[in-house]
């Protein structure tokens, strides 16, 4: 019986896995001490300094005993001269200590210019400042304003542009116009301020010219004056009517540049727009005329409103007979107006009745005569007091006359029985 064994391969590559193996465990413990920082005999990069740099050209490293020696920069100067400015490589690998050994340079010192001065920007003229140059008022600046102090030939400093001047302001005439002049005008060369008049000549035609625009001109700069020249023309307005209008103030027979109005409008009419106005340059009133339009009342939609005065009452006095005469009172409260009373008196001759009467010597009715009422004001009883005044009167008047009829048939009664009485004595004395 035969037995046969393939041989195996693993077994065969287990050596080159464990050489594999170590040789990764290996690098992992030396990667640590690759990263940590490894001693050399030799200085770091040399520091930087602000007004100083190296002289030439740095090398790589630097060994112990090694030095840098500094100089100042362009616009720099050394602080105290003949200092050696340098740093050495130290044993440890170190630099040495160094300051600063340089300060700014300064440019030369500027006067001020003549009719003008220099303004320090920074405060002072060292390198890198900034001056400005200004004239004084009614002069100009010929040349450039603004000067640094900037590295010049060399290692000096300087300033950038040579210092301006200051000329003074000039101007050429100004424009002539139609139909006017200005002051001066003999002058070819105005000085800075100075000003010129203005003024129309006098018109040829019925109107005379207005002067439109500024009158004054000022010379504010090299050849340039405040504004434009005025114009002489002629400006005129229309008389300013407006219907149903008048005018308050500003009268005049005629109406030329600037004149103003003042413009109201008549009695019932509201003025729409503005009531001063003025006679603008191009011969039209600004802003244009007002209207006066007629004020309106709409129609009232509320009811009337009753009468709160009070009646006046309508009395009518008769006498009926000459025996007990009563008047007769009527109040009328209709009519919300005041007429005037209407008394009348009549005495009839016959004793006819009338109606608010029953019959003669009986009072009236209650209905014929009402008192008026106290609550209707004082006016109606001023009224009544004189109406019973009146009745009064004439109420005496009537006794007084019945009395006196009485006393007359009195008489006449006792002449009457005299002769009855001298009959009835003989009959009585004959039975």
């Amino acid at each position: 019986m035969r037995a046969s064994c393939t041989p195996l391969k693993a077994p065969l590559r287990r050596p080159e896995r464990l050489a594999s193996s170590g040789r990764f465990a290996w690098v992992l413990l030396l990667a640590p001490l690759l990263l940590l920082p490894t001693s050399s005999d030799a200085c770091d990069d040399p520091p930087r300094f602000v007004s100083m740099k190296p002289q030439g050209t740095l090398k790589p490293s630097y060994s112990p005993g090694e030095q840098i020696v500094y100089e100042c920069r362009l616009g720099f100067q050394p602080v105290t001269p003949g200092q050696v400015l340098a740093l050495v490589c130290q044993d440890n690998n170190t630099w040495s200590s160094l300051q600063e050994g340089c300060k700014k340079r300064r440019c030369p010192t500027l006067a001020d210019p003549t009719n003008g001065q220099v303004i320090l920007v920074n405060g002072s003229t060292e390198f890198g400042s900034e001056v400005h140059y200004v004239c004084n008022n009614g002069y100009y600046l010929l040349g450039t304003n603004i000067s640094y102090c900037e590295v010049s030939s060399g290692t000096g400093v300087n300033w950038s542009d040579n210092p301006p001047t200051c000329e003074k302001i000039l101007c050429q005439p100004p424009p002539e116009i139609q139909n006017g002049k200005y002051t001066n005008n003999h002058k070819d060369v105005f000085e800075y301020n100075e000003v010129v008049t203005y003024s129309c000549d006098p018109s040829n035609g019925p109107d005379e010219y207005s002067l439109v625009g500024e009158s004054k001109l000022t010379c504010i700069g090299n050849g340039e004056w405040s504004s434009q020249p005025p114009q002489c023309k002629v400006v005129k307005c229309v008389y300013p009517a407006i219907e149903h209008g008048t005018i308050v103030s500003g009268f005049g027979p005629k109406y030329y540049y600037k004149a103003t109005v003042v413009l109201k409008c008549n009695e019932g009419f509201n003025l729409y727009g503005n009531s001063v106005v003025v006679c603008g340059e191009n011969s039209t009133w600004e802003p244009e005329l007002p209207k006066c339009i007629k004020v309106s009342i709409p129609p009232s939609t509320q009811s009337p409103i009753p009468s709160t005065q009070p009646p006046v009452p309508s009395v009518s006095v008769s006498t009926r007979s000459t025996q007990h005469p009563v008047p007769s009172v009527s109040v009328s409260t209709r009519s919300t107006q005041h007429p005037i009373p209407n008394v009348s008196d009549s005495k009839p001759t016959s004793p006819t009745m009338t109606s608010g009467l029953s019959h003669p010597g009986h009072p009236p009715r209650p209905t014929d005569a009402s008192p008026p009422n106290g609550a209707e004001g004082l006016g109606a009883g001023y009224i009544v007091l004189v109406i019973v005044a009146l009745l009064a009167l004439d109420y005496c008047s009537a006794c007084t006359a019945v009395f006196a009829d009485r006393g007359r048939k009195g008489k006449q009664n006792v002449a009457l029985r005299t002769p009855l009485i001298r009959i009835k004595q003989p009959l009585q004395q004959n039975r």
